[in-house]
C-alpha cells in the first residue's frame, strides 16, 4: 500500500472518536449549547466520559464553574442545527431560541436537556486535573435518557473542515463483549 505524509494539523480527522453532539450547560439561570465532538469513553459502569472543550467556548467557563452539564445526542435531522450552534456563541446569542430547540429539565444537574435529542446524559465532573493544561473535563453520567420510539437513528461524525459522516449500515461479527 503506498502512502504519503500526511500533514499533522490533519491527523483529528482520522481519529475523531464519536457522533458529534450537543452539549448544554447552566450557569445563573442561562442556559447554552455547545457542539462538541471530542468525547469517549473511559468506563462502562459507572459510565465516565473524557471531553475536550475549549477554554476559548463560553460554556467550558460554565461547565468548570457548575461541574455539570448534558450530552445531548442528536440525529441527522438537526445536523443544521447542530452546525449553527457550533458556528455561534451563547456570548452573543440564546441558541435554544435561534435554532428552535427545546430546554427541558433535567433530573439530577441544573443543566437542561434539549428535547429534539434522541438521548440525552446527565453529567457531572468527577475530576479536573488535566482542564488546565489539556482542556479534558473527566464526567460521569449520574441519569440517562433515551427516545422510546422505534425509529432507528442515525449519528452524524465530523470528518473535519465542514464535512460530515452520517452512521451508515450495521454489520455484525462474532464477539465476546456484551
Amino acid at each position: 500500500m503506498k502512502k504519503k505524509t500526511l500533514p499533522l494539523s490533519n491527523v483529528y480527522k482520522l481519529l475523531e472518536p464519536g457522533p458529534v453532539v450537543l452539549v448544554s450547560s447552566c450557569l445563573n439561570h442561562h442556559a447554552n449549547i455547545m457542539t462538541m465532538s471530542w468525547q469517549t469513553m473511559m468506563d462502562f459502569e459507572p459510565p465516565v466520559i473524557g471531553c475536550v472543550i475549549s477554554n476559548r467556548n463560553y460554556s467550558f467557563d460554565m461547565i468548570k464553574k457548575t461541574k455539570q452539564c448534558v450530552i445531548n445526542i442528536p440525529d441527522m435531522s438537526l445536523a443544521k442545527q447542530v452546525v449553527a450552534c457550533g458556528n455561534s456563541t451563547g456570548r452573543k446569542v440564546d441558541k435554544f431560541n435561534k435554532f428552535n430547540l427545546s430546554a427541558t429539565p433535567a433530573a439530577m444537574v441544573k443543566a437542561p436537556l434539549i428535547d429534539e435529542c434522541f438521548a440525552n446524559l446527565e453529567c457531572k465532573v468527577i475530576d479536573t486535573r488535566m482542564v488546565n493544561q489539556y482542556n479534558l473535563f473527566i464526567l460521569e453520567v449520574v441519569h440517562a435518557w433515551v427516545s422510546t420510539s422505534s425509529k432507528k437513528y442515525k449519528t452524524i461524525h465530523h470528518a473535519g473542515n465542514g464535512v460530515f459522516v452520517v452512521d451508515g449500515k450495521i454489520i455484525k461479527l462474532p464477539s465476546k463483549m456484551k
